[in-house]
């Protein structure tokens, strides 16, 4: 089997991903989310009349049924050439049993009528499943060297990357809490809140959307950093462009959220908000993934064993 070929297929498994992240933040935004009242059939049925919110929602859960079946299939493609690399296979394995959990959650959500923490984990578990996927990606893909031989010069962009992608993921979760909570226009105003700058916070919905918004002013100032000292860098071309297009997608993303508000809650501004964050997760996961190196010295000590472990088999992608 072409080495290349299950690269391509872990490829296709995170821009149908992405797309799966779209669709799901539509099903909420256009109210659809109980348009099938069980789960996994729909009206008792796996072929439902696809019309209203049904379209909607069924077509979100064929298209989570696609994604399994095709990550399922990367992984059998990567089991045999990636002997030599047994994280892979681990974390493909893992990347499989986190989409079932992801699924089971979906159901959960339907069964039990939308409750806040069970939908906000669901969406968690997606994003946390981008990432893993976007990692498999970086590390299958031919001649990947992670930045070999440049670990201590390329640490800086490594470290923003690493916080660009853990305040992304936060980000997300805030986020799909503001989605699940109704708290999207408790504050009806931006840039302030309630006519503040620092609304009362007793109520847990205004809490939670103003944490949703101060983190996102950390991840600005992160990936715009990120982009900063990607244009600077001397590191692998793919990871500075990945590094700088970070930080046009953020001012985007800042952008929507705000269009968000003003819309109150418009279809398309959300799903996109939703779909520039998880594009975001995948841009820092890839460039950490592309800079992460042992490099010299203690950066070999201190590389975690797993990624030792993928690049023991390097040279074979690079033949």
């Amino acid at each position: 089997m072409n080495s290349e070929q299950h690269y391509r297929a872990f490829y296709i498994t995170t821009g149908w991903t992405l797309g799966l992240l779209f669709l799901g933040s539509v099903v909420h935004a256009t109210g659809s989310s109980l348009a099938c009242p069980d789960w996994p059939t729909c009206f008792g049925t796996m072929f439902p009349e696809m019309t209203g919110g049904v379209f909607w929602e069924h077509l979100h859960r064929l298209v989570a049924g696609g994604l399994v079946l095709i990550f399922a299939a990367a992984t059998y493609m990567a089991w045999k050439p990636e002997a030599g690399r047994p994280a892979i296979r681990r974390w493909a394995v893992a990347g499989i049993i986190l989409l079932l959990v992801q699924s089971l959650f979906g159901g959960l959500t339907v069964l039990m009528q939308l409750p806040d923490a069970v939908s906000t984990t669901h969406l968690a578990l997606a994003f946390l499943f981008l990432a893993l996927v976007t990692g498999l990606t970086v590390v299958t893909s031919p001649g990947w060297s992670g930045g070999s031989g440049a670990g201590a010069r390329l640490r800086g962009l490594r470290t923003l990357a690493v916080f660009g992608a853990v305040l992304t993921f936060l980000q997300s979760v805030l986020g799909a809490a503001v989605r699940h909570m109704d708290a999207g226009l408790v504050c009806p105003d931006v840039p302030l809140c309630l006519g503040q700058w620092i609304p009362p916070l007793q109520a847990t919905t205004v809490a939670v959307h103003f944490g949703h918004r101060v983190t996102g002013i950390l991840l600005l100032i992160t990936l715009l950093a990120l982009a900063v000292r990607g244009a600077r860098s001397l590191g692998p071309s793919a990871a500075r462009t990945l590094a700088m297009s970070a930080g046009v997608l953020v001012t985007l993303q800042v952008i929507v959220g705000f269009l968000s508000v003003y819309t109150r809650l418009a279809v398309l501004p959300v799903s996109f908000h939703t779909l520039l964050a998880a594009t975001i997760l995948g841009v820092t996961v890839g460039v950490a993934m592309m800079t992460w190196a042992p490099g010299e010295g203690s950066d070999e000590e201190s590389e975690p064993s797993e990624l030792r472990a993928i690049r023991h088999g390097e040279l074979r992608h690079g033949a």
